[in-house]
């Protein structure tokens, strides 16, 4: 049950109210790096969670908290979008072109929704819970929050270069400081479970010995004769699970060139398919040049 209080989680102000930004605003709302993706991730890995109970209480009181994000970005929108002057769109325009270039309002904010935000990305895509990730597995999970709540910050921080509005900044502050508190949650559950060597690989419940564990720790470098590879923490060195040894290899095929059956004909290929390579084959219905 989710209970609702009537009062923004902090103050959200506009003192100069630009329709532009409210589009740019519509990316930390509804795209791939929103409040929108981490709110249903987080709530939809609570729905699922098993095992310790603390885990799903963390994951349900943050994911109540993201709802509270969307409630303050949808009104910035809302404020950005009302009452605000030809002029001072012009002026914005002029003075940031990257901004003005490649924005113009979105006519769906007045169109569809009477000056209010959608749920939709800066372009107008409608959101998709395609990047929801709510695997099961808590580690899983708890890596792919951090990647959210990091392409999150990345977000806000730009959008914080691009507003002047000392109200819209002092918004995003408190975001970027939210993102920050939400990365370190999350490692700090993976520290919990015993950090890379006590998680990884995940799941560490499938027997390691099922695995080909002669490629398990490789690193395959393609590339041409002559040509030196990459070579990293990862081409050398202790596997992060403390399980293997890092090593770096040429790429190489260890399979053999895949040959497949003639076609089916219920799948209707062209007869010369059907006829093997250079075969010769007559049209259904068509009459020989010979006759």
């Amino acid at each position: 049950m989710f209970y609702y209080d009537g009062k923004l989680q902090y103050p959200v102000r506009v003192e100069t109210p630009d329709p532009r930004f409210a589009r740019l605003l519509q990316q930390a709302i509804g795209g791939v790096e929103g409040e929108i993706r981490v709110t249903l991730q987080y709530l939809f890995q609570a729905f699922g969670a098993r095992g310790p109970k603390k885990y799903r209480d963390m994951l349900l009181a943050t994911g109540t908290e993201e709802i509270g994000h969307v409630e303050m970005l949808a009104t910035a929108v809302a404020l950005n979008l009302q009452g605000s002057p030809a002029s001072v769109q012009e002026e914005v325009a002029q003075s940031n072109p990257i901004v003005g270039a490649v924005m113009g309002g979105d006519p769906r904010q007045y169109l569809s929704a009477g000056l209010a935000a959608l749920a939709s990305d800066a372009n107008g895509v409608p959101f998709s819970g395609s990047h929801v990730y709510a695997s099961g597995n808590l580690a899983a999970d708890m890596y792919a929050n951090v990647t959210a709540e990091a392409t999150g910050r990345v977000l806000a921080c730009r959008l914080f270069t691009l507003t002047d509005d000392p109200g819209m900044k002092d918004m995003l502050r408190f975001l970027i400081a939210r993102d920050t508190m939400h990365q370190q949650q999350w490692l700090a559950v993976i520290e919990e479970l015993g950090g890379h060597q006590g998680t990884l690989p995940i799941p560490n419940s499938f027997p390691v010995e099922e695995e080909l564990r002669e490629v398990s720790y490789t690193y395959f470098a393609p590339g041409t004769q002559g040509t030196e590879p990459p070579q990293g923490r990862w081409t050398q060195g202790p596997s992060l699970d403390g399980l293997g040894q890092f090593k770096l290899e040429p790429a190489r095929p260890f399979g053999e060139e895949p040959v497949l059956g003639p076609p089916d004909p219920l799948a209707f290929a062209e007869i010369q398919q059907m006829m093997g390579a250079g075969g010769q084959g007559t049209r259904p219905g068509a009459t020989s040049s010979d006759d």
